[in-house]
């Protein structure tokens, strides 16, 4: 950009105020208590420009450009010190709606039907082919498998036992075997 025809004389907007209820003082304060090291840099910079200094020092605290500088600048007066705090992301939103997570969750709760399901047993790949089925929409076994968590499932799965365990040879030796601790001597007579 040329200004008045000078070559590399850029022409600057003029900077946006800060916000007046808050002091150098009072956002370094903020700053010390913050155990968010991101959130207290952003503090500090704007800080900097309370106390009179420049932005391009700001952006030299914060370690950002000016733009950067600019955008805390619109943050801090939009919401106060939270708008300069990192917020969680949205993500995308969920395929599944609640009229499928019921379905779902009555699907889970009834159990397969080996005759018209195919299984005897539900894997995350059944459901989601289910689904699919059901109401075209497709989704992955993660997917599936953090609906079914977040609605309060969990994978249950049977404690492994030999083929050939005798079920009275096991009683009888929980019956007989002694504790696997026993009070040390020093300890029994202090017992007593």
């Amino acid at each position: 950009m040329i200004h008045l025809g000078e070559r590399w004389r850029f022409a600057m907007s003029v900077p946006v105020a800060l916000r007046n209820d808050f002091t150098g003082l009072q956002l370094r304060a903020l700053a010390k208590q913050s155990k968010d090291a991101a959130f207290a840099r952003r503090l500090l910079a704007l800080a900097e420009i309370f106390d009179g200094g420049s932005r391009s020092d700001a952006a030299r605290i914060g370690g950002v450009g000016l733009q950067t500088i600019r955008d805390w600048v619109l943050r801090f007066n939009a919401k106060g010190p939270e708008g300069l705090k990192d917020g969680k992301a949205p993500g995308q939103p969920s395929l599944l709606k609640d009229e499928h997570r019921r379905a779902l969750a009555q699907k889970v709760e009834d159990g397969p039907n080996p005759a018209a399901d195919g299984v005897v047993r539900w894997r995350l790949v059944d459901l989601a082919r289910w689904i699919f089925e059901e109401y075209r929409i497709s989704v992955t076994k993660q997917i599936l498998s953090r609906e079914l968590r977040a609605m309060g499932y969990r994978k249950l799965s049977a404690r492994p036992r030999h083929h050939a365990q005798d079920a009275a040879a096991v009683a009888a030796f929980k019956k007989t075997s002694l504790p696997s601790w026993r009070l040390s001597p020093r300890r029994q007579a202090a017992s007593l």
